[in-house]
Order: structure tokens, then sequence, then C-alpha cells
């Protein structure tokens, strides 16, 4: 059937308009998009709702066979959502990674160790909001979930799970305080909680718009004392608020985020005086006139250290109070005069941040010391006014980690009277820098007494022979040293049954002398029979954990250095010693060879040291005691003691 013209061109003139409708819809402005929806949990949580999202992952280089050994690139999110009543300050989360992830990336939030990505998380990570650290609620922004809501995006390396098994973390959790979190809703790919507020704390009275100030091990405040339009000027004060805590010889890092720099200091200084970073980067292009050679410090990540005490008077970089203390930190039940640091510092800011209350302080804190704690800080958070001219005041909360195998830095000893083997620190306790010659997890060869007085390297020939009289194994390779600083000999002296009586002492294998030292033990059960030290001062904290607290006397508080007089002779570490007896009237029941009489835990200087794996095991009827004998040996120490005060070049 043919078709007329007319027709012809309609059809036509009709296939046109469709074309040309189409193409105008696809080209036509956009229509805006709808908020994406939240997930639907979500609408069943009257709290903080957490989930982990695991998106995908790709097999990593290098390729290898051993299926723990090989990597994987992970891609996952996490979500905070506040379904709340009450806004969320500072939001804070914690993510059970378990697989020996690396964390590359973590968009939307930040580290809150202060460590910087890349991060080994294997153990879990802490993070919190970067830049959101606040999440309002759906009444305050009438359903805004951009306020509402904080994403973040992870990238890492993981290593061990073969497909098609999904590494996903042991838990997720809201760690803010007051709120109470069940345990995790899980699915293959997926996990979610939802945390509410504990209904038991009472809600505190907010009467500022800002986070009350926070408890923790240490408190760093980063405090604005006076503002300019293109400077200002900051008081950071630390302080030590646990009790057994401590640093000597701070080092104290940040890193700044927005291009700044230290112009100059009072009571501390940057451990590099340089300006380079200035001249060749933005800040020479905006201040063209300054004089730089006059800047303190123009790094991204400065080191910034105590001034020492000689400077406290000097008009220039001291005259602060609680300054130049030598970066020493003491707890407070030894001196609380000591237990402050302060230092101002003088920040210049670069643009667009011109204006006076622009205000960003530095991120990613990190504090460490001399044989000390090791302390892992949060990031800033915005706190109530401390009493300064300019209400801009943030927090930083340092908390002591206790350290993990081989990462002690003092380990400890035991013996007893009733075995004539010292059980020595364990092998490689404070770490093995060198395992080419040695076993890093063979035990440590039980020693003669008189070899803990010996340092590591000279120990081989005694233990090789005492192994051989005593018929006890050797491994080959023979273990490694325990490469610690200070290592703590405990020997129970005496059990009779009245009481009992140990010796402590204290070996410094370091080059430097350790000035108003202080020990701390723990003893589980017999710790409440303390009676007394006859060459230190010690006190007894039932409220810590049945604690005994003790340090040098009075003139006596320096824990010398290892010496050697030459360069072939042996060297001698610095050493202290007392005996400290303790009374069974209020502990009756104790076993003192079973493991009453042995520390549980003890610490140096803060630092909590590694223990021994056993216990000495009593060898034939030596468990017997002569009383005469044990008043002889508490007495002669007494004396000897009095002699050394009396004539000290003894």
């Amino acid at each position: 059937m043919k078709l007329s013209r007319k027709v012809l061109r309609f059809i036509l003139l009709l296939i046109y308009l469709k074309i040309h409708a189409s193409v105008a819809q696809d080209y036509d402005e956009p229509k805006e998009e709808e908020p994406a929806s939240p997930p639907p949990a979500v609408e069943e949580c009257n709290g903080i709702y957490v989930s982990y999202e695991f998106l995908s992952r790709t097999k990593g280089y290098p390729r290898v066979k051993n299926t723990t050994a090989q990597s994987w690139t992970f891609n996952a999110t996490a979500t905070v959502v506040n379904t709340g009543a009450d806004e969320l300050k500072a939001w804070k989360i914690f993510i059970g990674f378990q697989h020996k992830e690396i964390l590359v990336s973590a968009s939307g939030a930040v580290s809150l160790d202060g460590e910087s990505f890349p991060a080994a998380v294997g153990n879990g990570t802490y993070l919190s909001g970067n830049p959101q650290a606040d999440l309002k609620t759906s009444i305050d922004t009438a359903g805004d979930f951009t306020q509402m809501q904080a994403k973040i995006d992870l990238s890492g390396t993981q290593f061990g799970v073969k497909l098609p098994a999904v590494p996903m973390p042991k838990t997720i959790k809201l760690v803010n305080d007051g709120y109470q979190c069940p345990a995790p809703t899980r699915k293959k790919t997926s996990m979610h909680i939802c945390c509410k507020k504990n209904p038991k704390l009472k809600a505190k009275e907010v009467k500022t718009k800002f986070l009350p100030r926070q408890n923790g091990d240490l408190s760093i405040s980063y405090d604005v004392t006076q503002s300019y339009a293109n400077n200002y000027l900051a008081q950071v004060t630390l302080e030590n608020k646990s009790p057994l805590g401590r640093l000597d010889h701070w080092n104290l890092t940040w890193e700044w985020m927005r291009g700044e720099f230290i112009y100059t200091m009072k009571g501390a200084y940057t451990r590099n005086i340089d300006y380079s970073g200035c001249l060749y980067g933005p800040a020479g292009t905006y201040y063209a006139d300054m004089d730089f050679s006059k800047v303190m410090n123009c790094e991204k990540r400065p080191t910034i250290s105590d001034l020492p005490r000689e400077r406290a008077n000097d008009t220039e970089v001291g005259k602060i109070p609680y300054c130049c203390r030598n970066g020493s930190l003491l707890p407070t039940i030894m001196d609380p005069s000591q237990s402050k640091s302060v230092f101002l510092v003088q920040v210049f800011k670069l643009p667009p941040d011109l204006n006076r209350t622009a205000f960003y302080p530095p991120e990613k804190w990190k504090i460490v010391g001399t044989l000390n704690p090791d302390y892992k800080c949060g990031q800033p958070i915005r706190v109530d006014p401390t009493k300064t001219p300019d209400p801009t005041s943030w927090q930083i909360v340092c908390n002591i980690t206790k350290p993990t195998k081989g990462k002690s830095r003092c380990c400890v000893s035991f013996s007893a009277y009733y075995n004539e083997s010292v059980i020595p620190c364990n092998t490689c306790a404070c770490g093995c820098p060198d395992t080419k010659k040695c076993n890093p997890e063979a035990p440590a060869l039980l020693l003669p007494a008189e070899t803990i007085l010996v340092p590591f390297e000279n120990r081989t020939i005694k233990a090789k022979a005492w192994a051989g009289m005593k018929k006890f194994h050797v491994p080959r390779p023979l273990p490694c040293g325990d490469s610690c600083g200070v290592s703590i000999n405990w020997h129970v002296s005496t059990d009779y049954k009245g009481g009992w009586s140990a010796r402590v002492t204290l070996f410094n294998w370091e080059r430097m002398n350790f000035e108003n030292w202080f020990t701390a033990i723990q003893l589980k059960k017999a710790a409440l029979g303390y009676e007394k030290f006859y060459s230190f001062n010690g006190t007894f904290l039932r409220q810590l954990n049945n604690t005994i607290f003790f340090q040098g006397l009075a003139g006596a508080n320096y824990l010398l250095g290892e010496t050697n007089e030459t360069a072939t002779a042996m060297k001698v570490p610095g050493k202290q010693q007392s005996v400290l007896t303790f009374t069974k009237s209020k502990t009756p029941n104790i076993n003192v060879p079973g493991g009453d009489g042995f520390p549980s835990k003890v610490l140096f200087n803060g630092e909590e040291c590694a223990l021994p794996k056993r216990l000495p095991i009593a060898e034939g009827n030596r468990l017997h005691v002569n009383m005469v004998q044990v008043f002889v040996l508490t007495l002669c120490h007494f004396f000897a003691h009095q002699i050394r005060l009396v004539f000290p070049f003894l």
C-alpha cells in the first residue's frame, strides 16, 4: 500500500518531534537528587547508630603462596548517625580490626592515637570525627542528615583471609562517655549497633555550648590567650593526672593542618631551629617582608622540649609559672607542684584564616619520655574555657597504654632463699634488636645469683656452666637477652610463722642517671601486711589496688647510670637495694612460696615492667628458715645503710 506524501510528511514530523523531545529531556537541567535515605536499621534506633559495611577487596602485591602473608587491599564504610534527642559532642568509635590491617586512609575521621596514616590497626583502632566532630539531632536540624550523620570511607590493607571469606572486624562500638552498646548485629558483609545513654548516669547540667574537660592520665590544654589578625599567642599546659604516671625529658609533637608556623616560644623550645620551610613555601610568599631568621620553626610537625631548670628565671625565654622543669612531670603523690608544665607559643597564620577569631589547633599530638610509659593522645576537643582572656580552649587527653610483648623498657627477675637459681628477665622482654646469633623464642637460662650483677653479654660462660652443673637444658642457639635499660630483682629472703621479708634491687643499665626515681609494686594478697622499707621511703596505697610505692631517701634519690672505668673493663650498672618486711597478722592464709610473695605488677617511673613467666620452686628442705638468720640479715642490712649515709665515699 502506497502512502500519500501528506501522510508520509506527517509520520516523519511525528518521528522528529519524538526524537527532539527525547534529546531535550536528556539535556534538560538535571533534577535535584534526593538525599540518600538512611539504612533501614536506623529507623529502629533511638540513640546513636553505628555501622560498618565491607565494600570490596583486591589481591595485593607481592603475590605469595602463604595465605597468612598475602596482602589484600580493602575498602569499607563506617557510619555514625545521631537518632537520639541529645547532640553528640566529639563522637568516638572503636573498630575491632583483627586481620593485621594497615589503615591507609579514613576520610572524615582521624585516629585517636594521634598516629598518621598508614597505621597498623590489627588490634583495633579508635576514630574520632574530623572535621565533623559533633552530630546534631533531627529535632534541631529538621531531619538534615548532613548534620546528623558522619560517614567514614576506609581503605587499607589486610592479611590472611582467603576468598570467599570476608575480613570483618570483631566488633564496633561508640566509646563516648555515658553510652552503653550491646553486641553488634552481624551480617556477612556488614554489622551495626544502636548505642543508648546509660540511664543510671545523671546528666550533668551544661552551662556552655562546649564539652566539660575530660579525664585522662595526661591532660594537655591549648588555650588562646591573645589574638591578632594574622597571629595569636597560645598557652600549652601539660598536667599529669595519673597517680603512677610520669614523664622525664618529654618531647611533644603535633601537626599543623593549615600552614601555621611558630614565630617565638617561652618556657620551651623546638628541637630544630628551622625556617627553610617558610622561605620556600606559602608563608614566604605571603609574608614576603618578614625577617624569617627570627622565626623559630616552620616544620609541619615540630618537636618541642622543655627548657632546663637554669633557664626558669631567664627574662627572654623563662619567667613563666611551671616552666623549665627539664621535661619532668612527676605524679602528684610524689610532688603536686612538679606535676604540671607550661609554655607559650606565638603562632602565625596564613590565608584564608586572617581574622581574630579563626583558630585551628594543631592535630596528631604525641608525647614521649625517657623510659616512661607509652601515651596515646586523642584529637583536640573544644572544651569549657580556662581562666584566660580569650574563651578559646581545646583539650587533648592522653592515656597510658599497657606495653605489648617485647615493647617494655624495664623487666623483673625473681629469686628466693629456697632456690639457688635466679629466674632472669624474659627473653627479648624489651625487644630483640639482633636475632641472627640468638633464639628470641627460647626461655631465658636460669642463673646463679651473682650473675644478675653482670651485663648480659658477659653472662654466657657462667650461665652454661650453671646449666651443666644443675642439669638444665641449654637450647641452641642460646636465648637472646632482655635488652632492657632497667631491671629489678625481687628476692624473697625469709618466710616464717609471723611474717616474711623480701629484698628489692634496682639495676640501671643505661648511661643516664634517674633523678627522683620511683617504683611501685602490686601484691594481690600479701600487700596488706606491708610494714616498712629499711633503705627506701615506702608508702602503702590501698586505694590503688594495694600498691606499695617507694622511692629513694632524701640525698639518695639518684639511680646512677652504667659505668666502666676503662675500655676493657666490664660494665657496672647503677644499683640501689633495700629489704622490706611484712607481717602475716593481716594476711594469715597467704602462701609466700606459692606465688603470694611475688608481685603481680611492677612499675618503674610509671613504665610497666615485664614479669617472669614462672616462679622459683623449692629445692629439698630449703623452705625451713632459722629465725636467728632472719634477724641477723635484716640488722646487717640496716647498719650497712646507715654506714653509707655517714660515709658516702665507701
